[in-house]
């Protein structure tokens, strides 16, 4: 329970936080934030951590005068951190998804990872870019596609689109807008709408299949 309110604290005072560790650590901080990156996007147990907050945060902090950081290498050791955490990802599900699904049991049946295949073959494009948009999902959805044994080459040629398009838009966002002193002097409220606006995708999906009428 205090790491899960060390983890709100840290994405609610992101621009703090962040601000110490570049007065701490300097141009170490591309290491820092690489390593968030490449975890939140790479292992699939750690969904929780800051991704699309984080990457407005660093941007906007780039922007400052006096900074060590440069926006430009942020955004690509950032985009590198992606992809490479969505390879790891994937590369998991595609170790683990054939032996986990090899005996049916109560929850975990064969049928499932079958459907998963079917799903990633005709929405696998799509999946992998709108994801990087989706925390939770963003870190599930490379599993899945390894899992559903969607075929590499497929898989990174959109996960490296996705990542391009999430951090360099998150990034780029911070560094222009970040400055505004609206944004400055409420960070923390605007640091939860950028997490609300992600989830609403994730949230309409929910809302749907649940009113949506069940086949018979």
């Amino acid at each position: 329970m205090d790491f899960l309110k060390q983890i709100l604290d840290f994405i609610l005072h992101l621009d703090k936080h962040l601000a110490e560790i570049i007065q701490q650590y300097g141009a170490w901080t591309y290491a820092i934030l690489f390593l968030i990156i490449f975890v939140e996007t790479g292992v699939v147990i750690l969904p929780f951590l800051p991704g699309d907050s984080l990457l407005f945060a660093a941007g906007s902090l780039a922007a400052l005068p006096d900074t060590p950081l440069n926006v430009w290498v942020m955004i690509g050791l950032l985009i590198l951190a992606a992809v490479l955490g969505d390879t790891l990802n994937y590369h998991i599900g595609d170790y683990l998804g054939p032996r986990v699904f090899r005996e049916n049991s109560r929850f975990l049946k064969r049928e499932h990872l079958e459907r998963t295949q079917a799903f990633y073959e005709k929405h696998g494009a799509k999946t992998i870019i709108i994801a990087r948009f989706i925390p939770i999902i963003r870190t599930f959805a490379p599993f899945i596609a390894g899992v559903g044994t969607m075929s590499y080459g497929k898989f990174l040629s959109y996960n490296v689109v996705g990542a391009v398009l999430w951090v360099t838009l998150l990034t780029g966002a911070g560094y222009f807008l970040g400055s505004l002193p609206w944004i400055q002097q409420n960070f923390g409220l605007f640091t939860i709408g950028i997490i609300v606006v992600s989830v609403l995708p994730a949230v309409w999906e929910f809302v749907k299949g649940r009113i949506s009428p069940r086949p018979q």
